[in-house]
């Protein structure tokens, strides 16, 4: 069982249902990134800052299993946990069905910082991230 550190509610909208009336699976991309977005928000800053600080979390890797599809009008929560690899951040971040909390997709996403353009450490997001590592 994943330590969550930051959830988020959405709701699944017409428009990002397929022919077959599910969730098409490229909007559980746009769901995780929003999830990870209002959770640097949460801590004070943004991508948008960071970025005028020179400093872009780069996806480098996602890895998406999908368990329960979801359709037009679900609401959903996207919980989120943080590990960190060497360099690299990692996003566990699991999509439950607020219904009934069916687990929806199971997603981790890996991240590396780079700084003026260029892969390296960021002691600024070390110490922004590091109270929600686990």
């Amino acid at each position: 069982m994943e330590k969550y550190i930051h959830e988020l509610t959405l709701k699944v909208r017409d428009y990002e249902c397929d022919i077959q009336g599910i969730v098409n699976n490229a909007n559980y991309q746009h769901y995780l990134e929003h999830a990870r977005h209002e959770f640097l928000l949460s801590t004070g800053t943004s991508f948008a800052k960071l970025h005028e600080e020179g400093v872009d979390p780069v996806v480098a890797r996602i890895s998406m299993a999908f368990k329960t599809p979801l359709k037009s009008g679900d609401e959903f929560v996207c919980r989120l946990a943080l590990k960190k690899e060497g360099i690299r951040y990692i996003f566990i971040q699991d999509i439950f069905r607020k219904a009934d909390d069916k687990l929806v997709l199971k997603g981790v996403v890996e991240a590396v910082p780079t700084v003026n353009g260029r892969l390296a450490r960021s002691e600024a997001l070390d110490e922004l991230l590091a109270p929600f590592v686990g």
